[in-house]
């Protein structure tokens, strides 16, 4: 059976003791039971606006830290505006869990992010194109800034490439700790593998463990 976590939200206080909560529950059981999915878990922004970002929402947050570790791909939504009520958050909000491998389904209109209307395939376009002026300038300025440090150290300094760079035992151990038992055919968790990598005494700067996204970034490195 295919797994797949609710995710509610309301964006005022007043809500919490209406209908709102049983109604997208209801709503996404029922489509659940008609589809052979198993709702394994729910999460609940309460007093959430629907125009914040994914990324700023506690309730989301721990969605995606649950998802990382859990195997379910399938994020379940009563109708897109749960999910986002500003179309700029929808369409980067959508893009960043397809990136990440997960498939979002509002369900009272499943294929709402797979139709490629004309409004997204707009919003994408221009996205798209301020993304590329970004990284642009971006790559612009980090050049300029190293050749001042150059010229002030009377030799050629580069830039950081990160971990894969910096710590390439880092990144190793990650990819390693992410390969499959040969034994029993099954892949740690993306906690697990962070876990493991801190008593190894692989941690962030801070001294704490890396998160399931970031133990995420660090096994797809240099791919």
């Amino acid at each position: 059976m295919i797994t797949a976590v609710a995710y509610l939200r309301t964006s005022s206080r007043s809500n919490l003791d209406g209908d709102s909560g049983p109604r997208q529950r209801q709503a996404i059981e029922e489509y659940a039971k008609r589809n052979g999915i198993e709702v394994v878990e729910e999460f609940y922004d309460e007093a959430v606006k629907g125009t914040d970002h994914i990324d700023t929402r506690p309730g989301f947050q721990k969605l995606l830290d649950y998802i990382a570790g859990n195997g379910a791909r399938l994020i379940l939504v009563e109708n897109v505006s749960r999910f986002s009520r500003d179309l700029i958050v929808q369409e980067t909000g959508h893009k960043l869990l397809q990136n990440l491998g997960y498939e979002l389904i509002p369900v009272d209109a499943p294929d709402h992010f797979t139709d490629a209307t004309e409004t997204a395939v707009l919003i994408r376009q221009i996205l798209g194109a301020v993304a590329q002026f970004e990284k642009a300038q971006l790559v612009a300025k980090l050049k300029g800034a190293r050749d001042r440090a150059s010229k002030a150290a009377g030799r050629r300094v580069e830039g950081n490439h990160g971990y894969r760079v910096d710590k390439p035992d880092l990144i190793k151990e990650a990819k390693r700790l992410a390969r499959k038992s040969p034994k029993s055919g099954k892949a740690r968790s993306l906690r697990e593998i962070a876990a493991e990598l801190a008593q190894l005494g692989h941690t962030t700067a801070k001294g704490q463990p890396f998160s399931a996204s970031q133990v995420q970034r660090l096994i797809g490195a240099g791919e």
